[in-house]
């Protein structure tokens, strides 16, 4: 991938259409980890609303060891998005180039781990729940924060209920009829934001499916090159700001 576009993508001066094609691809990479995540662990991991909702079911049903599941998973979520604004952060005060890049960094080394190390980490509990689980929540949360950040929360990658509901409205206000033409202002669909949010959702599925197929074929293994392509990403930005502290 060409330095330029690298710094482009996730470099730390940002522009609307680097929001776009960088929330494209990690909504591509959630879409690969939340199901391929489900066939290694049977959960989905990005899911927060349904987490919830379980741990107030299990609540009134006393099913108490999973009200602990269920929390340890949203805890897990919450602290991947907090370590996400801590370097973000960090890197902002400094005026670091990798001001970005950092998270992303990091999230690849998480996913990296998962994919060379998952069989063995799901042998290990976190209060009650797989290693694994904790792992892929944390992974969520920290992807998610990081590209709310950077996009001024116009852009959500690891959650499909938004987006759905975003381009819901804006179809609705497409098939509208302004049938008194003399009302001001007409309904009118924002065409441009429906093609973010379409392009967010298919990358969502297009992850999923490969990493549903990339599971099912080589096991935890699927994720290495995954991680991989954020890794090559990121590094850009990361070189330049050693480079400059070396200079």
């Amino acid at each position: 991938m060409p330095a330029r576009y690298a710094r482009f993508l996730v470099g730390r001066h940002r522009s609307v259409a680097a929001n776009r094609q960088l929330g494209w691809l990690l909504a591509f990479v959630a879409g690969a980890i939340n199901a391929g995540g489900f066939l290694a662990v049977q959960q989905y991991t990005s899911h927060v609303t349904g987490m919830v909702s379980a741990v107030a079911d299990n609540v009134v049903l006393q099913r108490f060891d999973l009200v602990i599941d269920g929390l340890v998973a949203v805890l897990s979520f919450l602290l991947g998005a907090m370590c996400s604004a801590l370097l973000v952060n960090f890197a902002r005060r400094r005026a670091m180039a990798s001001e970005y890049a950092l998270p992303l960094l990091f999230e690849a080394a998480l996913i990296l781990c998962f994919g060379l190390m998952g069989a063995r980490l799901a042998s290990f509990e976190a209060l009650l729940l797989p290693f694994t689980v904790v792992l892929l929540c944390f992974i969520m949360g920290l992807q998610n924060a990081v590209v709310t950040k950077l996009s001024g929360a116009v852009i959500r990658t690891t959650h499909m209920t938004g987006i759905v509901t975003d381009l819901g409205i804006e179809l609705g206000k497409l098939v509208y009829w302004n049938a008194d033409r003399d009302a001001q202002p007409p309904v009118r669909a924002d065409r441009d934001r429906m093609k973010v949010l379409g392009g967010l959702l298919l990358a969502f599925l297009l992850g999923g499916l490969t990493g549903a197929f990339g599971f099912k074929q080589f096991g935890y293994g699927f994720t290495v090159p995954i991680a991989v392509l954020l890794a090559v990403v990121s590094l850009v930005p990361a070189w330049d700001d050693l480079g400059r502290r070396r200079a």
